[in-house]
């Protein structure tokens, strides 16, 4: 049969077409039932794992999913403790480790992690905590101790966290992503929101030790009646914070990256990306700010609506996430068709990494479960990539007497 999205010739028993990914048996076109990075699941769901990571987060979600569960739970038990110096140093690193994990786990690298790591994570992180140092103690205004700033907003506070802040930040956090995203072999869609990522978690790290310096400094507080405050402080900062910060970032990077196989650079896309970054962070940062003030001051009032609102935010971006790298995905794909198919998979033995079914010659998508092979690392593509060798085979370069 005939792909009526990209005129293949599809197989009689394939679910989605291997070349634009096209749901043959449903008619739907734009997939809204089959996210395109992990079938499974719907576009529009709040799936944080395979949002932020989308590469190879189908075989092993739960890994991730635990180990960010442990470090909330450790991060809620000691700020309930008074043990306010841990606390934040948990919620700090937290993400940024389970992300760092994630990139060895995947070989995103291709086995250079220490210009990856340095470029998207260590140059952002120290650029973050100079600016965070400037503009929250040289300039005049920290709001690290959320609630327990002046009776109430000011118009200069507000147009540094509403403009200031935004901007620069999202600007310092382009570099690192901008510079890999450029390079031939980080030039995939997947590779720029990935290192968009990175950049986005890296400064909300650096920037909350900069402006919890206070606290982490300040040593055991002991259990008492600011507990609920401690606790909504350090989990805002400590993972809604950079999960904002890296999602928002992303989608920039995504759309330098573009579609094809080589980065589509600074174009109108990513101009736009970059300007919804930078209103998520006006948005996430003036609203803080300003919910701060809510019940008075030290009021655990404010800080909880400050976790509320982050979370609003925080949903609104993985909808936004999904649906752009889904979108993207399933476009790329069908340029690629347009030019007779993908090199991703075009083994006479290749398989798809998450159904273990055999991949179609030129495959972007397999036509069993519709995974995208744009998803899965790089490192497995070169396996199902091997013609005509097994995995061992392809790994190795040995073959078998």
């Amino acid at each position: 049969m005939v792909c009526p999205r990209c005129s293949s010739d599809v197989p009689e028993v394939s679910h989605f077409c291997h070349h634009c990914g096209n749901d043959m048996r449903t008619g739907d076109s734009e997939r809204k039932n089959a996210y395109a990075a992990r079938p499974d699941e719907a576009v529009a769901s709040f799936k944080l794992v395979s949002t932020i990571m989308p590469q190879g987060s189908g075989k092993q979600p739960y890994t991730y999913k635990v180990a960010l569960g442990i470090a909330l739970l450790l991060t809620v038990v000691t700020a309930a403790l008074g043990a306010l110096p841990v606390a934040i140093m948990i919620a700090a690193f937290a993400i940024p480790i389970v992300y760092i994990i994630y990139l060895y786990d995947v070989n995103l690298w291709e086995d250079e992690p220490i210009p990856v790591v340095a470029a998207a994570f260590v140059l952002t992180g120290v650029l973050a905590a100079l600016f965070t140092w400037i503009w929250s103690d040289k300039v005049g205004l920290s709001i690290a101790t959320i609630g327990e700033n002046r009776s109430g907003p000011s118009l200069r506070d507000l147009l540094i966290v509403l403009l200031l802040v935004p901007v620069v930040s999202e600007l310092i956090r382009q570099i690192g992503p901008l510079y890999l995203a450029s390079r031939p072999r980080y030039d995939d869609l997947m590779d720029g929101f990935t290192f968009g990522v990175v950049a986005g978690v890296g400064y909300a790290c650096f920037e909350t030790l900069v402006l919890h310096w206070g606290w982490i400094s300040g040593g055991f507080a002991g259990p008492g009646s600011s507990a609920g405050t401690w606790i909504s402080i350090v989990v805002l900062h400590g993972f809604i914070k950079p999960l904002v910060y890296g999602s928002a970032t992303g989608l920039a990077g995504a759309e330098f990256s573009g579609l094809g196989e080589k980065y589509d650079g600074f174009t109108p896309r990513w101009v736009g990306g970059l300007l919804q970054a930078m209103v998520v962070n006006a948005l996430f940062q003036g609203g803080i700010y300003l919910l701060g003030f809510v019940g008075g001051r030290g009021s655990t009032v404010g800080a909880i609506l400050g976790v509320v609102w982050g979370l609003l935010l925080l949903g609104a971006l993985i909808i936004r996430v999904r649906t752009v790298l889904h979108k993207g995905l399933l476009e790329a794909a069908l340029e690629s068709a347009a030019r007779g198919g993908s090199n991703h998979a075009s083994g006479e033995l290749a398989f798809c990494s998450r159904c273990e079914m055999p991949l179609l010659p030129h495959s972007d998508f397999c036509s069993a479960c519709g995974n995208s092979v744009r998803s899965v690392p790089k490192s497995a593509r070169g396996v199902t990539a091997g013609a005509g060798a097994s995995g061992y085979e392809a790994t190795t370069g040995e073959t078998q007497a």
